[in-house]
């Protein structure tokens, strides 16, 4: 593995990351993570309508990551199910014009589909949206930037969602990914597969990404 710069290294990083977010007035919480030299759960942006991010530093990478994970409403999910039920073709293009967007929108991402019924795909259970910042490149602009992007591009799908299958039922829909790693783990190993459902808009890598890769 390459030398950290002299400017920036692991711990560096993190106390760095630390004061800008207390500059913003953006509070932490950190989070156990065997695997991370620092791992925060912060409120962006700091208000009543703010979403849950994920600030990670890896102990074996060279760069901090940011991301936010959403499950889609119960409801919400139920109106794309029957889309797909009624107009197959209409949910395929739906999905794919929408990942189309997600690899135009400079993030990592996944798309959770439910699992197919009939050839047809499920309907979306929830979504990663990520971004790693090399430390090299990593400065106070370039991390409130990344925050930022990650946070729009969020609000975009949800609001897209919320425009085509209605505001939902304010309940948590099912997540056929993160039951099937479940079983295989014995159990929920990670706090980043719990997040609380956002449907409120105003406030590389396709469906192989996962997060915890970066690690």
């Amino acid at each position: 593995m390459a030398a950290l710069p002299r400017s920036m290294d692991r711990a560096g990083a993190a106390e760095a990351v630390r004061e800008w977010l207390s500059s913003e007035g953006l509070k932490a919480r950190e989070v156990d993570d065997p695997q991370a030299i620092m791992h925060l759960h912060v409120r962006y942006p700091p208000t009543k309508q703010g979403h849950m991010f994920n600030i990670v530093i890896p102990k074996k990478r060279n760069l901090m990551l940011v991301y936010s994970i959403t499950r889609v409403d119960q409801g919400q999910q139920d109106a794309m199910t029957e889309l797909s039920s009624s107009e197959p073709m209409g949910w395929e293009e739906w999905l794919h014009e929408t990942r189309i967007r997600m690899t135009q929108s400079d993030l990592d991402w996944i798309l959770h589909v439910g699992k197919k019924k009939g050839g047809v795909s499920g309907p979306l259970q929830a979504f990663n949206l990520s971004r790693p910042v090399w430390f090299d490149g990593l400065s106070q602009n370039e991390f409130m930037q990344t925050m930022r992007k990650v946070w729009l591009t969020k609000l975009s799908l949800i609001h897209q969602i919320k425009f085509g299958f209605g505001p939902g039922i304010g309940k948590p829909g099912p997540v056929d990914d993160w039951v099937t790693k479940s079983k295989r783990f014995g159990g929920e190993s990670s706090q980043s597969i719990r997040p609380d459902i956002d449907t409120d808009e105003t406030g590389g890598f396709g469906k192989d990404f996962d997060p915890m890769e970066w690690a």
